[in-house]
């Protein structure tokens, strides 16, 4: 203990020195994971919650609150990846099917965590919520798997179809879920024409910021040989969608996944702008999945109720998602 206290002393303060702890330690968990065949993500979240508040205690809240910008940074990338696959020969093909699963697996899992949640004891305006949240489907796990098993095909096409409406269709749900309770709890009177507003305003601003950002990319990249400058202004424009769909409100993953699209459907060679990301993937998954880990609170489920509640969210958003 002695020495965890040094270190936590003289070097946890830097942001830096998190950093290298959830890369090293995320390493190692990793390694140990996929021995058991498991994903390396499993590693690193597990990796996380040894170093993190409900461990060790080697990351400090102001390092988590910096290292943040990873966590958007990882997103933003895997959005482009997602939406470098919405080629418009696919979405002739599997369109029409990827709505329709989004739709029912996304309004199942509303349906069955809401009420399951209201039969466990918590109120029903959180419950919907909680609904509503569950119905999104975590595109980060899904890309890194899907590429560390180099999975190709048309099963990848209908799920990484489905990861990209299902995020556009949480926003709306969100938004009439959230407006929902709020008239439950007497703070505002439901006004479900307004919420429905707001979330399709947010979703078109997005497209428009990331189709903008796409086409800035195409025309300043198009007749580029060199691959460091390719990748100098992809990452510039990528990092601006970013930025400016964050500051605004907006959603920076409907964004880059606009962007991913239009770039793939202007010209097949900006492939290659993907396959400029691949070095820096692997560095930023580890410290993304390692924050998620380090963010988890395990102290909360002493309390019966909330481990109950933990239990039937999990089970059946199981059940609704698959």
């Amino acid at each position: 203990m002695r020495i965890l206290e040094l270190i936590e002393y003289y070097f946890a303060h830097h942001v830096i020195f998190s950093a290298a702890l959830m890369l090293l330690v995320g390493y190692f968990f990793g390694q140990l994971a996929e021995r058991i065949k498991l994903p390396a993500i499993t590693g690193y979240i597990l990796a996380g919650v040894v170093i993190g508040s409900s461990g060790l205690r080697l990351i400090r809240p102001a390092n988590m609150e910096m290292l943040y910008v990873v966590s958007e940074l990882t997103l933003s990338f895997i959005a482009v990846i997602i939406g470098g696959e919405f080629s418009f020969h696919k979405l002739r093909l599997y369109g029409k099917n990827i709505l329709i699963l989004t739709l029912a697996q996304m309004l199942l899992t509303f349906v069955l965590v809401s009420f399951g949640l209201c039969l466990v004891g918590l109120p029903a305006y959180i419950s919907f919520v909680l609904g509503a949240i569950s119905a999104a489907t975590a595109p980060a796990a899904t890309v890194v798997i899907v590429e560390k098993l180099k999975a190709k095909g048309k099963f990848v096409d209908y799920l990484y179809g489905i990861v990209a409406l299902d995020d556009a269709g949480t926003v709306i749900l969100f938004s009439v879920a959230f407006a929902l309770s709020a008239s439950m709890m007497g703070q505002v009177e439901l006004v479900l024409s307004t919420a429905l507003w707001h979330a399709f305003s947010e979703i078109l601003y997005s497209i428009f910021v990331g189709a903008i950002a796409g086409l800035a990319i195409h025309y300043t990249t198009i007749k580029k040989r060199n691959l460091n400058e390719i990748k100098i202004l992809a990452l510039g424009f990528i990092f601006l969608s970013t930025s400016i769909s964050i500051s605004l409100g907006l959603s920076p993953l409907i964004a880059n996944m606009t962007l991913g699209m239009v770039l793939v459907n202007l010209s097949s060679k900006h492939v290659r702008i993907l396959f400029t990301f691949e070095p820096l993937t692997s560095v930023l998954y580890a410290i993304f999945f390692s924050i998620a880990g380090a963010e988890l609170r395990l102290g909360v489920f002493a309390d019966f109720s909330i481990l109950l509640a933990g239990f039937a969210y999990i089970a059946l958003r199981m059940l609704g998602k698959y």
